[in-house]
């Protein structure tokens, strides 16, 4: 999907230049936020076809709160429009907090469409993006 706008949500810079110069580089429309408060202002701005979120920014869990707002299954949550948007969260809670993570064991505790280990490789980067664009 060749102009898709994705969102990386994530405060260290070296990572979010990472990705962005290999998305752009792959013809997205890449917007970035450094923390959960300004990512949230950004999908309302943005409109992301893809959000690409960290878990630990600012708080070990803010990754998971960002999560939570924009899956509310209430209607009438100011968020309720974007709760349609894939998140692939990228994180490296594994190898810090020595967790692990699975869409298929803890999609109900964590509704995100794809965990992803940091560091990620451009091209499987590039494929879990298209995959869950063409959702």
């Amino acid at each position: 999907m060749d102009g898709a706008k994705i969102l990386i949500v994530d405060d260290d810079p070296d990572i979010v230049e990472s990705l962005k110069m290999t998305l752009e580089a792959n013809r997205y429309e890449v917007y970035t936020a450094a923390n959960g408060p300004e990512g949230l202002k950004q999908v309302k701005s943005v409109k992301p076809d893809l959000i690409i979120l960290d878990v630990m920014m600012d708080t070990v869990t803010e990754g998971f709160q960002v999560t939570y707002q924009l899956r509310n299954p209430d209607p009438q949550s100011e968020y309720a429009q974007y709760s349609k948007i894939p998140i692939m969260m990228l994180t490296a809670i594994g190898e810090k907090k020595h967790m692990k993570f699975s869409t298929q064991t803890d999609g109900d505790f964590l509704p995100v469409d794809d965990f992803v280990e940091k560091p990620i490789r451009p091209q499987v980067l590039l494929e879990k993006v298209k995959k869950l664009l063409s959702k």
